[in-house]
């Protein structure tokens, strides 16, 4: 590897055991096997030019795994609502698993007030998120879902994942399970009906 690639890997592993806000140049530089701090400057511009670029590596490759993941769980022979639950099972197991990621990704959320081209990216990674599991949910291909699927299947879900991810992250113990999770909308899909 070049002192590039070895930049991002030793930037992803601080983000990991660091955080974005500890992590400084220095710790950069030591963890990627210890290429010059001058380095970061030349090929990033910046800490937080390479912790963005860091981090949209790290989300980009955790999003593959965990769309392989849920994707598995449209082909069974099972009720769409015990495959609503496994993947539920496969998300919360995520949170645990992918912990310093899940953490990293709310800080990323805190930092891209300030960072336009992380923004960006996190939105365009929103944007793909609700039309994939609004492509999920109904077992379509994503091509194949609406825009208004999207904005609300897809959105509806995506508030979902992020609202039990943060209980997760703060209160493990008293996070709901999956199956809480789909007792939950069962019980709020009584009241939305009881409203029509």
């Amino acid at each position: 590897m070049g002192n590039r690639e070895d930049l991002l890997s030793g930037a992803r592993r601080c983000l990991e055991e660091r955080g974005w806000a500890r992590t400084t140049v220095r710790d950069i530089a030591a963890a990627s096997g210890g290429v010059s701090m001058a380095a970061i400057g030349y090929h990033f511009g910046s800490r937080e030019a390479l912790l963005n670029a860091a981090l949209i590596e790290a989300i980009d490759d955790w999003g593959t795994r965990l769309g392989r993941t849920l994707a598995s769980f449209g082909k069974a022979d099972s009720s769409p609502a015990e495959r609503y639950e496994a993947m539920w099972v496969a998300v919360i197991e995520s949170f645990t698993a992918d912990r310093t990621l899940w953490l990293a990704t709310m800080e990323a959320l805190v930092q891209a007030e300030h960072a336009d081209d992380l923004r960006l990216y996190l939105a365009g990674g929103q944007a793909q998120g609700r039309q994939g599991l609004a492509a999920l949910l109904r077992g379509a291909p994503e091509n194949e879902v609406d825009a208004g699927a999207a904005r609300t299947l897809g959105a509806v879900q995506m508030a979902l994942f992020t609202g039990v991810m943060t209980q997760w992250l703060t209160d493990p113990g008293q996070a709901p399970t999956a199956a809480e999770v789909v007792t939950g909308l069962g019980a709020l899909t009584g009241i939305v009906n009881a409203h029509e």
